[in-house]
């Protein structure tokens, strides 16, 4: 499975201007998107559709199918409970005596 092209990347056409949006994602190539200094996100492409690699544990890619608009919004959600999770957990209270 080969990385997505700008022709694919095209076709994703919301998603991929919706993760442009995300504060904490910075994309740092063509469809690969970095979260602070590490990868996070990338695309690929096949006969059977297009896919992203993400790392929504922070740890190991999940492969997760992007072709269809329901796939795209689902994958969006995803996106936005890992992003969410990781604000608040940074965003905790201080500890007494701090």
């Amino acid at each position: 499975m080969r990385h997505a092209g700008e022709h694919t990347l095209g076709r994703l056409g919301r998603l991929h201007i919706e993760l442009r949006k995300r504060a904490l994602l910075r994309e740092n190539g063509l469809g690969v998107f970095y979260l602070k200094s590490k990868a996070f996100l990338h695309f690929h492409e096949d006969a059977t559709g297009i896919f992203a690699d993400v790392k929504l544990d922070h740890t190991t890619y999940s492969r997760c199918r992007v072709t269809t608009l329901r796939e795209q919004k689902a994958f969006l959600r995803s996106i936005d409970k890992c992003l969410s999770s990781m604000q608040s957990s940074s965003a905790s209270p201080p500890s007494l005596g701090e």
